[in-house]
């Protein structure tokens, strides 16, 4: 039977969600974890958190907010494990196993470490001026996160696809070094990520101050609305849709039936105060019965509590004996257990024997592989595949399938002194060692 799909999405709790929010990531979230055959994981990341803000009744209330707000949107703790970061403790140890396989290197090209740089250097200031280690080491933290529960799909947006290689990176160093334990996890890119316009037009964002909470008490949210910037056309006249945030705002929540005849309104000159009328009533028909499931929650915060905990539990079923394996590969183990099971001596000079499989990506933007001997020579070397899923399954199929070599030559450069036969042996090696 085949495994289901593993999706894990970290929500970090910074300030209290808006319909930006809503329309862009929880809602599609919500009805992507409903989905048959997959296992979704969905945890508040708020260690991530202590980054950027060391305001802990804001970090704390932030907690509360968001969580509500995701279950309040419907997402169901009896389908996926939803969980907060911190009551996980087997993710910081993974983050430090990981960091001791982790090259300096890597982390140094992190896109958030070198616009930090990049900032203290326009200003005339020491690169590393302000920039904590909590923010050099968030692509470790993030790698455990994914990596703790083998998930094999992140969906992120483009800006955070560096942070899945990075992961990819550390997983095959570890793997390399002490086995196979970890899946290499895809980047799921949300390219059709909607972007809700605020209150000036702009991007809806609390860095420009013009967002609509999206559990705003009712006459709250109908001032708010009032208050969006439109333009000096009077009732009567004919109004444009395109490049009118009410228009967008509007779009965002109503049917395509509802936002034709908004859009029939616009052309025959439906006066702005009935149209943000109109805006209030649709959003309010939708928000209202999850704003009285928020209301509930945020005045029984123990109830939020009581879910996290249980799907923490849940999580660490899982996580537990996973990172047990994981510190007795790296030599983490009882003495005891080391006394009664002593390793044969010969073990370690044929584990270091094998050949092994190295992934990576090229300047580019095509994904290779090689298949490298023991003494560092290149046996085998891919041609560039469009996607890692696609190079990571000829690598499976080489491993598993006797005929891959035949099948798969037209995906395999030629490489200058090696011997006809050499890369077979090499594969059948690795068989027989993982046979074992």
């Amino acid at each position: 039977m085949q495994e289901p799909t593993r999706f894990l999405t970290g929500i970090t709790p910074s300030g209290t969600p808006h319909l930006g929010n809503f329309v862009g990531s929880i809602r599609p979230s919500v009805a992507a974890s409903r989905s048959g055959g997959v296992q979704s994981y969905y945890f508040l990341a708020d260690y991530h958190a202590l980054i950027k803000c060391q305001e802990p009744e804001r970090v704390n209330r932030s907690t509360l907010e968001i969580a509500a707000s995701w279950l309040a949107a419907g997402l169901d703790p009896q389908h996926v494990t939803f969980y907060r970061q911190s009551d996980i403790p087997e993710i910081p140890e993974l983050h430090w196993l990981l960091t001791c396989v982790t090259g300096k290197g890597l982390l140094n090209r992190a896109h958030a470490y070198k616009a930090a740089q990049d900032k203290n250097h326009e200003a005339g200031r020491d690169g590393d001026d302000g920039v904590s280690a909590g923010l050099f080491m968030y692509p470790v933290l993030m790698a455990a996160d994914i990596l703790l529960f083998n998930a094999h799909h992140v969906p992120v947006g483009r800006d955070q696809v560096q942070h899945i290689e990075m992961a990819r990176d550390m997983a095959s160093s570890f793997n390399h070094l002490y086995g196979s334990h970890f899946t290499l996890p895809e980047a799921a890119i949300e390219d059709n990520v909607a972007l809700l316009a605020g209150l000036d037009g702009r991007k809806m964002s609390k860095s420009y101050d013009n967002t609509i909470p999206l559990f705003a008490p009712r006459e709250q949210l109908k001032k708010l609305i009032a208050s969006i910037v439109t333009d000096s056309r009077a009732p009567g006249e004919p109004k444009e849709v395109e490049g009118s945030a009410l228009f967008q705002i509007y779009q965002a929540f109503a049917t395509p039936e509802e936002t034709d005849a908004m859009r029939r309104a616009y052309a025959g000159g439906i006066a702005w105060g009935e149209a943000k009328q109109q805006l209030f009533e649709r959003i309010d028909r939708e928000i209202a019965p999850m704003r009285a499931r928020y209301d509930d929650l945020m005045a029984h915060p123990e109830k939020v509590e009581a879910v996290l905990q249980q799907g923490a539990q849940r999580a660490r079923a899982q996580a537990q004996p996973f990172l047990q394996r994981l510190r007795a590969a790296v030599g983490l183990r009882p003495l005891s257990a080391a006394i009664a099971t002593p390793l044969p001596k010969t073990k370690p000079a044929a584990a270091a024997a094998l050949p092994s499989f190295k992934q990576y990506r090229e300047k580019d933007g095509r994904f290779y592989f090689k298949l490298v001997a023991a003494d560092g020579r290149v046996l085998l070397q891919s041609t560039g595949f469009e996607a890692p899923r696609e190079a990571g399954q000829a690598i499976a199929r080489l491993q598993a399938e006797p005929d891959a070599l035949a099948q798969l030559a037209g995906q395999l450069a030629p490489v200058e002194g090696v011997q006809p036969g050499e890369a077979a042996a090499a594969l059948q090696a690795l068989a027989a060692a993982r046979d074992e």
